[in-house]
């Protein structure tokens, strides 16, 4: 007999498909009527959907795996909100002084700020609530990661618009690169440490954990740097694949044995 949670999983992951089938198809319906009517004054609905349908529909479907969450939807949206905000300014206003003084090394401090700074919103959590589960710090992560991924497209793509001086054409091509493949980089970078730092703080710190912790943050860091220095559309889909496959592997560690990210969480029946 399903149980409650079971079913709740199978109703998220649903979810999901829905989320992005109706996303897309409200994105289409928008940008075919700006098309049409060439009324900028649809733009930002067009740049808003193209943003965040990828993000949200990213944090639903992880939201349906076999894991065992100790958060709500309600938090984990909180999270998603005022973790992109809060990294998305944290990051422009540090970064101004990075790119001025670093030189070569740029790109390497601009990873250090905004993998940084997407971690906040977690932290915070990390230190109110009372769970310590991996999976739950990986969640947190990815809803930080879709909320600084959307609204940093959406800057992108409102420069674009601009710089064309309103060719949608150059709209469309950047949400569909950093709309697709940037929440995918940022979601699971971010996923990735908060799981190691909930893992770390679950084991009170033990130097083994929090080594860990340093070392999935450098590979973050590196990825970001990469992502950030080489920019080309196949090195985008090449550093998507790959992160995206990270933190598949830790999704399966997590939900299936004992993993270096914590405890054996029993899946749902």
């Amino acid at each position: 007999m399903r149980t409650r949670t079971a079913t709740w999983k199978v109703t998220w992951r649903w979810a999901g498909v829905l989320v992005l089938v109706v996303g897309l198809g409200l994105f289409e319906l928008v940008r075919r009527v700006v098309l049409a009517t060439e009324n900028p004054n649809l733009v930002p609905s067009l740049i808003l959907l193209g943003a965040v349908v990828g993000p949200a529909t990213f944090v639903v479907f992880v939201w349906g795996r076999r894991l065992s969450f100790g958060v709500d939807p309600v938090l984990v949206g909180l999270v998603a909100v005022v973790g992109g905000v809060v990294g998305v300014v944290t990051a422009g206003a540090l970064e101004y002084d990075v790119l001025k003084d670093l030189g070569p090394f740029q790109m390497a401090g601009v990873g250090v700020i905004e993998e940084t700074a997407k971690l906040i919103a977690p932290a915070v959590v990390l230190v109110v609530v009372r769970d310590r589960r991996a999976a739950t710090g990986l969640l947190l992560g990815v809803a930080s990661g879709a909320g600084f991924a959307a609204l940093e497209t959406m800057g992108y793509a409102l420069v674009a618009f601009l710089k064309s001086q309103g060719d949608i054409s150059a709209v469309d091509q950047t949400l569909l690169i950093r709309g697709v493949l940037t929440p995918a980089t940022h979601m699971a970078w971010t996923g990735l440490t908060a799981a190691a730092l909930w893992a770390a703080v679950r084991h009170r710190g033990r130097s083994r954990w929090m080594g860990r912790f340093a070392a999935t943050f450098v590979v973050a860091v590196a990825l970001h740097a990469a992502w950030d220095g080489i920019g080309t559309t196949l090195s985008y889909v090449v550093l998507a694949a790959l992160s995206l496959g990270l933190l598949a592997l830790a999704v399966h560690r997590i939900g299936h044995r004992r993993s270096p990210y914590g405890r054996r969480v029993r899946a749902a029946r």
